[in-house]
């Protein structure tokens, strides 16, 4: 079986038709998929503020064949242009529209070779390695990121989020603070800090 084949299978049995991108070319607070708790994603179970993985639309139809080929056209383009970092991302907006997250961070990983400073590709993969569970891989990207924007809101989100869930308390805390000063009404924070309070209570 070709991967374009098992990917195609992966596909037909989604609940329903994946409907748009995750990823929009430019990060936005909608893609920061933040979790504090690292069993969100084990149990399959979305965190307030997760983008759907799933839409409304079937798979079958004229609607649904258009999908497939794109999906194809994403595959090929990615694979045939190595060097063309748009393809790379847009490939990796696939895999992870369907929750195949190492996936996608290959696809991503092609991409940061291609242009090491390229901001969206450092936040997605930022983005991709927490959903991943891949919580150190995700510290270190979203600290890349925030190294060319300092204060972008949903990397700060999503740092708070990796630290939190690896039990880094103290760096979970200088992040928490920041984000508070950069949006004091991120409806992260609660959650945030209810599991800063657990992890130094833990620490006791």
């Amino acid at each position: 079986m070709t991967r374009d084949n098992l990917l195609f299978g992966i596909i037909g049995v989604l609940l329903g038709f994946i409907g748009g991108f995750l990823f929009a070319g430019n990060i936005t607070q909608r893609e920061a998929a933040m979790r504090a708790n690292p069993q969100t994603t084990q149990n399959g179970q979305l965190p307030a503020n997760h983008p759907p993985i799933s839409g409304d639309q079937s798979t079958t139809g004229e609607g649904g064949q258009q999908m497939l080929a794109s999906v194809q056209t994403a595959m090929k383009q990615a694979r045939e242009n190595p060097n063309d970092i748009e393809a790379q991302k847009t490939a990796a907006k696939l895999e992870y529209q369907i929750g195949r997250y190492d996936q996608a961070i290959e696809y991503l990983l092609a991409a940061n070779k291609i242009n090491p400073k390229d901001f969206d590709t450092l936040a997605m993969l930022g983005v991709a390695n927490l959903d991943a569970s891949h919580f150190d891989a995700s510290e270190k990207w979203y600290r890349a990121a925030l190294v060319i924007k300092p204060d972008d809101m949903p990397s700060v989100d999503g740092l708070c989020a990796a630290l939190l869930s690896k039990g880094d308390a103290k760096g979970a805390e200088e992040q928490i603070n920041k984000l508070a000063k950069i949006d004091p009404n991120n409806q992260d924070l609660p959650q945030f800090r209810s599991k800063l309070q657990e992890l130094k209570s833990g620490k006791k």
